[in-house]
C-alpha cells in the first residue's frame, strides 16, 4: 500500500508543479538524466549480480522482443486497413509498441512482487525495451518523418555507449558476486532515488488533451499496449510452460503504459504530436489500473 501511495503522490506532485510552472521547463530532462546516469546504473549493479545464469534471466528478454515485434506488426496492418496517415502510423508504431518498463515499471513491479523481482525488470527493460527503442525506435522516427537514410553505425554507437547499457554489460560479469556491505549501501541509496524522481518526471510530462479527430488511433494504441501486449506475453509463457517469477514479471512488464520517451521522440519527429502526447498521458494513468487486472489474471 505504501508503494502505491508513493506512486500516486509523486505523480500528483509532478503534475501540479507542471501546472504551476514552479520548476524550469527542462526539469524532466534533468531528472531523467540523473536517473539514466546515476540511479539506474546503481540499481543495475545492485540487482543484476543477484541473478543466476539460467533460462529465468533470459525469459524477460525473449518475451519482450516477441511482444513488441507482434505489437508493431499488428499496428502496421491495422493502420493500413484504416488508412491512417504516415505521421499517425509512425506515432502509433512508437507509443503503441514501446512501454514504460523502467520509470513506471520498476515501482509497479516492486509494489506487486517485491525487490527480488527487479532484476528481471532490468533484463526486460535494458535488453528488451531499451535496445528496441535504440534500433527500431530510431528507424521508425526517421522513416516515417522524412526520406533520410537510417544511419546504422550511429544507432549502434549510441546504443553501445548508453550509460545503463554499459552498466548492464559490466554488471553481468559480477553475477554471483556479493559486494562489500559499504558498496551495497551506497548502491541502495542511489538506486532508491529512481522511484520518486522518475514518477515526478512522469507527472511533469503528463498531457491529457485528447484530439477528437484521433479517437480511433488513440484507442488502438492503448488497446494494444495495455490489453493485447500482456495477453501476447501470457500466451508466450503458456506455450513454453513458463510459470515462475520471471514469467510473471514479463507479463506485467508487457502491459505497462506507453513510454514517455517514445512519445517525446514521436513529437520531436513531427509524428502526430497531439496524438502521441494524449496516448502517453492517458495511457500512463490507465496503466496503473490495467496492470492491477493483469496481476489478478496471472495470480
Amino acid at each position: 500500500m505504501e508503494n502505491f501511495a508513493l506512486i500516486f503522490t509523486a505523480l500528483f506532485i509532478g503534475y501540479i508543479i507542471n501546472l504551476k510552472n514552479i520548476f524550469a521547463k527542462d526539469t524532466p530532462l534533468i531528472l531523467n538524466q540523473f536517473i539514466i546516469y546515476i540511479s539506474l546504473p546503481a540499481m543495475i549493479f545492485l540487482q543484476i549480480p543477484r541473478l543466476s545464469f539460467s533460462l529465468d534471466a533470459i525469459t524477460p528478454v525473449f518475451v519482450s522482443w516477441i511482444v513488441m515485434s507482434l505489437s508493431a506488426l499488428m499496428i502496421l496492418i491495422i493502420s493500413k486497413l484504416f488508412k491512417f496517415s504516415k505521421n499517425t502510423t509512425g506515432a502509433l508504431m512508437l507509443v503503441g509498441v514501446l512501454g514504460n518498463t523502467s520509470f513506471v515499471g520498476i515501482p509497479i513491479i516492486e509494489a506487486y512482487f517485491g525487490e527480488e523481482a527487479l532484476g528481471y525488470v532490468l533484463m526486460y527493460d535494458q535488453l528488451g525495451t531499451f535496445i528496441f527503442l535504440s534500433t527500431y525506435g530510431t528507424f521508425i522516427s526517421i522513416y516515417f518523418s522524412s526520406e533520410e537514410k537510417v544511419d546504422i553505425k550511429a544507432i549502434a554507437i549510441k546504443m553501445l555507449t548508453f550509460p545503463t547499457f554499459v552498466a548492464l554489460i559490466f554488471s553481468l560479469f559480477f553475477i554471483g558476486t556479493t559486494f562489500h556491505p559499504l558498496i551495497t549501501s551506497v548502491l541502495s541509496s542511489l538506486a532508491s532515488t529512481i522511484v520518486p524522481l522518475a514518477l515526478v518526471a512522469v507527472g511533469l510530462q503528463l498531457r491529457f488533451k485528447l484530439p477528437k479527430d484521433h479517437l480511433t488511433p488513440f484507442f488502438l494504441a492503448l488497446s494494444i499496449q495495455l490489453i493485447i501486449a500482456p495477453l501476447i506475453a501470457l500466451g508466450v509463457c503458456y506455450v513454453f510452460s513458463w510459470d515462475n517469477l520471471a514469467s510473471l514479471v514479463s507479463v506485467m512488464e508487457a502491459g505497462m503504459g506507453p513510454m514517455i520517451t517514445a512519445g517525446a521522440v514521436a513529437s520531436m519527429s513531427g509524428l502526430a504530436p497531439r496524438l502521441s502526447s494524449a496516448v502517453v498521458g492517458y495511457g500512463t494513468i490507465f496503466s496503473f489500473f490495467s496492470t492491477w487486472f493483469v496481476f489478478k489474471l496471472i495470480s
